[in-house]
């Protein structure tokens, strides 16, 4: 099983899985199509399911996700449930922009509807002069 790596595009986050159990999905989803970008992802983690590691850390740094996007993301979230439900270890890291309440919220929305534990990390913004 190789890792998954697609790059970040003005309308679709980045998303590196790997093999060893760190999953990382960052920037904006809005895309075109959702069924091709988030089947890809789906299918992926649909296989590291059979075989995974010991320990598997989501680490999600989402800007803008629009509905269809979230209802992926949750379904990647309960999947990790299946994991924990066999003895594995799953985590989730939720790190949002200081002053974005609304993904702040999101990502506290998705901890109440999953067993898995979530860490949240404040992202300072910098200003450059």
């Amino acid at each position: 099983m190789e890792d998954l790596r697609i790059n970040a595009t003005s309308t679709t986050p980045e998303i590196s899985f790997s093999k060893n159990g760190i999953m990382v999905i960052q920037g904006k989803s809005i895309p075109d199509s959702e069924t091709d970008f988030w089947s890809v992802v789906n299918d992926w983690f649909h296989m590291y399911m059979f075989t995974p590691a010991k320990k598997t850390t989501f680490e999600l740094q989402i800007d803008y996700l629009n509905t269809s996007s979230s209802k992926s993301v949750l379904h990647l979230l309960y999947r990790l449930n299946e994991l924990r439900d066999r003895g594995l270890d799953a985590h989730v890291i939720w790190s949002y922009n200081e002053n974005d309440y609304d993904m702040q919220e999101v990502g506290r929305d998705y901890e109440h509807m999953v067993k898995v534990p979530f860490s949240f990390v404040k992202i300072q913004q910098v200003v450059l002069s």
